[in-house]
């Protein structure tokens, strides 16, 4: 899944979405890299079909990272503020975030993202941007995100076949909250379920920032296997049923559903819609949630989300997974869909996409702060064309 995205002059906050490609992933097994040649040749496919859409060549990219490889921790930094009794500045912060990544790791693993939860000048705590404060010592509080290296090395290999830079790599829980999420949820607490084909990825906000990342080794595909093999049909064609039993109106839910239109090659004409949700979609939906269940308990974070469950990604979508959520998390829920962009929103109006859109906005936000000045170039064929910011937006997600 890859998006191109421009900054407009009339409409600098948002990224306006130029360039949109959906192609299924090869190559790719749970988020991790299993082949690098198709690998590589799904993402140049998908990059190629972007670019063709946008009009323009793109150079550099951000690239969302999934896998049960990812893990995460809190961590604590504390330094001398540089001039005693001076301000706080922005060389202070950067030094007491280094002082945070100072934690042990397991073999081949590397740290993903350093994200400020906190800070504390002088022992007063709570402090959301302690620039310009006068202290002596500053502390801050941190979320840690790591992954395998390896693992992050070969999506980086893949990338680079492909002749595309990384401009850096996002977790993909966190990548969606950019999209999906508002500012409330986040400050009185969230839980964020991000659901692909082959990983469930979690990210719990507290206080308005990340508190706990986790990727589960389940997701959609579950659902459509245990669909191939309940009707013994193809994954494709179960993929089909899946999907068009989402559209199914309230009349049709009470007899058996007409599939003809699907033309499968097992030709199927209807199936009992009852029998495939209540005897094997909500079974499996349930044994998902009850495994993100036993993650929320373990973290100790589950009683600190009032705003409830926001699932997205496009298992999201799954018929029953409000239903199977509520039942199971006891906790209210709803579907996320992505907001903040502008442009082809009509082709990415979907949860399958919030990965991608927040992949856009992550990219836009990370060069604002950092002071980039974005500039202008009549080389690109498209008018008002901006320097590209956040130029491919890489989903692996169904």
């Amino acid at each position: 899944m890859t998006l191109l995205g421009q900054i407009r002059p009339d409409n600098p906050d948002k990224v306006h979405v130029v360039g949109v490609s959906s192609i299924a992933s090869r190559g790719i097994r749970k988020g991790q890299v299993v082949n690098i040649e198709e690998a590589t040749s799904c993402i140049s496919n998908s990059i190629e079909s972007a670019e063709r859409m946008a009009g323009f060549n793109l150079s550099s990219a951000y690239v969302s990272i999934d896998g049960s490889h990812i893990s995460s921790q809190n961590s604590q930094g504390v330094v001398a503020v540089s001039e005693p009794h001076g301000e706080v500045g922005s060389d202070d912060v950067r030094r007491v975030l280094d002082a945070a990544r100072a934690v042990s790791l397991p073999a081949a693993t590397e740290i993903v993202h350093v994200i400020p939860r906190s800070f504390t000048v002088d022992g007063q705590d709570g402090i959301k941007d302690p620039i310009g404060m006068t202290g002596v010592r500053l502390e801050a509080g941190t979320h840690i995100v790591t992954g395998s290296s390896g693992a992050i090395k070969n999506l980086q290999k893949c990338l680079a076949d492909v002749g595309c830079d990384v401009a850096g790599m996002v977790f993909g829980g966190l990548a969606g909250s950019y999209a999906v999420l508002t500012d409330t949820e986040r400050e009185l607490g969230v839980v964020l379920v991000d659901i692909g084909a082959g990983t469930t990825d979690i990210a719990v906000f507290g206080e308005g920032s990340l508190s706990h990342s986790a990727v589960l080794p389940v997701g959609a595909k579950n659902v459509t296997n245990d669909l191939a093999i309940g009707l013994r049909v193809s994954l494709e064609s179960a993929e089909k049923i899946k999907i068009f039993l989402q559209n199914v109106s309230q009349k049709e839910k009470e007899d058996d559903v007409d599939i003809s239109s699907l033309s499968l090659p097992e030709e199927i004409k209807s199936v009992s819609y009852r029998t495939l949700v209540d005897g094997i979609i909500r079974p499996r939906l349930n044994e998902i949630f009850q495994v993100i269940a036993v993650e929320l308990k373990q973290s100790n974070l589950a009683g600190l989300t009032p705003s409830g469950l926001v699932i997205t990604g496009g298992g999201s979508m799954t018929v029953g997974a409000i239903d199977s959520a509520k039942r199971v998390l006891s906790m209210p829920v709803r579907i996320g869909f992505p907001t903040g962009i502008s442009g082809l929103i009509d082709e990415i109006e979907s949860p399958a996409f919030a990965t991608a859109v927040g992949l856009l906005i992550y990219g836009n936000q990370s060069h604002e702060s950092a002071g980039v000045e974005v500039g202008w170039s009549n080389k690109f064929p498209l008018k008002d064309m901006a320097l590209k910011i956040g130029d491919l937006l890489k989903s692996l997600l169904p």
